[in-house]
């Protein structure tokens, strides 16, 4: 069939009245569905923080440091009697028992990264209250003598007991606030 002997049947002012019904339509059906309810009130108040679970309402705050993630155990056990430590200095209590009621709960997070000559040790404490709500996060850095391999390998006592002080104190300092 030759190109000028082939006319399109459909023209702009024929699709248009088809365009437009097919918007008013579908506009139609949206005003159908449910509205969703509009949200509730904004509130400026800071939820104060659960301390549900807690052992002894004599006793007072008490906190429970979860098993850290990332660190090989050597490392874990050794960073846990250092800040087993630093909370005695600082008269902060800690519930040793693995599942034990405590007000908040501590969740500990390492990574180490390092070359031959210098190395770095990350480290996140997350505290959170009964309902594993973050009510404080607490991060910081550690510098490490370098170590071929392993990263681990280079963090030794000093370097874990620098960590342990540091998180505690601002424990302490967040609990005394």
């Amino acid at each position: 069939m030759p190109i000028s002997s082939c006319q399109s049947s459909f023209s702009f002012p024929r699709l248009l009245p088809r365009l437009l019904a097919a918007a008013l339509l579908s506009a139609g059906l949206a005003a159908c569905q449910a509205s969703p309810q509009p949200p509730g009130p904004v509130t400026s108040a800071v939820p104060t923080p659960s301390i549900a679970g807690q052992a002894d309402p004599e006793e007072g705050v008490t906190l429970a440091f979860e098993p850290f993630t990332g660190a090989p155990g050597n490392i874990a056990d050794e960073l846990s009697e250092f800040i087993g430590s630093e909370a005695r200095k600082q008269g902060i209590t800690l519930v040793r028992r693995v599942g034990a009621a405590a007000t908040y709960r501590v969740n500990g997070y390492l990574s180490a990264t390092g070359q031959p000559s210098s190395g770095t040790v990350f480290y996140v404490f997350d505290i959170v209250d009964g309902n594993g709500r973050r009510l404080k996060r607490i991060s910081g850095t550690e510098d490490t003598g370098g170590a071929s391999g392993d990263p681990w390998q280079a963090v030794g006592s000093g370097t874990l007991s620098r960590i342990a002080n540091r998180s505690v104190v601002e424990i302490k300092a967040w609990l005394n606030r």
